[in-house]
């Protein structure tokens, strides 16, 4: 695949004209998805898939088109040089653009995390064994996801991670429901069995009455998956420097320095190590960015486009200024002592469709749903019906954290949208004093 893009970053310099820039943005994968239902194969295939995103610049004008690449390099050529002219007639009937900005250095950029992946019949062994007894929903998918950047200026960059990713849920005769995730690079399979194993001792819990809880304060723990609902609600702007520039942003006030976060919180963008590549479907490259330190805003996520229309320092973003690989610090709570120190309260697995109640205040509301119980005296005692949650995060985050685990989960993201997510967060549980439940 490195070889195909090169190959038409190759064409592409050589049918340039004068005056003109070229951005060629890459993006293929090789993928496996295998789709359960009751622990058993419902659905195979594999999924083979090249695209090309072509941005031609000339006079201070842009204009861009997306081009499916068929893999034969002659005709994938034809292709490109057709959508190039086509660019071409287009520019003169645009705009120029004032916030125009591109970056002209000849960065170089080359990366190739290709860990080997499970056998398939290595995975399907070990479910079966695990498993194979219960109503197990859910899908599988692996192997390489490519991105590639080239520019006229001569910057290069190339990307393959191997990855896999298994989101499943485990359903109890009674219709609830336990959602677990094992996603990464290397595989293990002790680590699969040990998340199979504690979501079947959640299920387990799951055939008790419910209790219904009244609306209230209650001390809580937020398990990784469910913080990483509360993080991507964060994603929806919360560092952009354009969300932040013009009051769009839930972490205003953290910005500002009106309000502050716990100490214990550390947030970072951590490109480093993570699933995504080291530059931006912009054309610059990503360093790993420190956005909150100590519980204080430090840097936010500004675009090339955010920069110039801000006079800010672009820092790779990309045009949605939104993380793409978020980590959050460890704490000092180890896992295995977590109903321990909750001693009363919930204990809650998964949070489920967020939305912003008051986005100055950094509001956060949604539901429960999956595999929530009430604990005590550190022992889980029934399931609790589905709550709604209404909190700030400068609460759940700030005056009310107590602790965040010393273990964290790799969550990668689940999307197959038109093409397989390279997105990710690194994220511990967090044990709240008080979250504040509504209905």
């Amino acid at each position: 695949m490195q070889h195909a893009f090169e190959t038409l970053v190759g064409n592409l310099h050589a049918a340039l004209q004068a005056g003109e820039h070229f951005t060629l943005g890459y993006s293929a994968e090789r993928s496996q998805f295998v789709r359960f239902n009751h622990a058993k194969v419902r659905q195979a295939g594999e999924v083979s898939q090249a695209s090309a995103q072509l941005r031609l610049v000339c006079d201070g004008r842009q204009a861009e088109q997306q081009v499916t690449l068929s893999g034969d390099a002659q005709l994938d050529g034809q292709r490109l040089n057709t959508a190039l002219e086509q660019l071409r007639q287009t520019l003169p009937l645009l705009a120029v653009d004032p916030y125009l900005r591109l970056d002209e250095s000849a960065w170089r950029s080359h990366s190739q995390q290709q860990q080997p992946l499970p056998e398939l019949n290595e995975v399907l062994a070990l479910l079966e064994h695990e498993a194979g007894d219960l109503d197990l929903v859910g899908i599988y998918a692996a192997g390489p996801v490519c991105r590639g950047f080239a520019s006229s200026f001569g910057a290069f960059g190339w990307h393959q991670a191997n990855s896999f990713n298994f989101d499943w849920s485990l359903f109890h005769a009674n219709g609830e429901a336990v959602k677990a995730n094992y996603a990464g690079q290397a595989w293990r399979a002790d680590e699969f069995t040990t998340r199979l194993r504690q979501a079947r001792e959640q299920l387990g819990f799951l055939g008790r009455p419910a209790v219904s809880l009244k609306p209230g304060s209650y001390r809580a723990y937020l398990a990784p998956a469910a913080m990483d609902e509360i993080a991507g609600m964060l994603c929806w702007g919360g560092f952009s420097a354009q969300a932040l520039a013009t009051g769009n942003s839930a972490l205003q006030r953290l910005y500002h320095g009106d309000a502050r976060l716990s100490p214990l919180v550390n947030f970072t963008e951590q490109v480093s190590g993570s699933l995504s590549p080291a530059f931006s479907d912009e054309g610059s490259p990503r360093l790993d960015v420190p956005l909150i330190q100590q519980g204080k805003a430090l840097q936010r996520l500004v675009s090339a486009r955010s920069a110039a229309e801000f006079g800010l320092l672009a820092n790779g973003a990309d045009s949605y200024e939104s993380p793409c690989a978020l980590s959050l610090a460890p704490g000092s709570l180890p896992s295995e002592a977590v109903l321990e120190r909750l001693g009363t309260g919930l204990y809650i697995s998964n949070l489920w469709y967020l939305n912003y109640s008051d986005l100055p205040a950094a509001r956060m509301t949604g539901l429960t749903r999956f595999a929530t119980f009430w604990v005590e005296n550190g022992q889980i005692q029934e399931p609790v019906r589905t709550m709604r949650f209404d909190d700030s995060l400068y609460n759940l985050l700030g005056n009310q954290l107590e602790d965040l685990t010393r273990e964290r989960e790799m969550i990668l993201s689940t999307s197959t949208y038109g093409q397989r997510s390279t997105g990710s967060s690194h994220l511990p549980g967090a044990l709240v004093k008080r979250l504040t439940l509504t209905l």
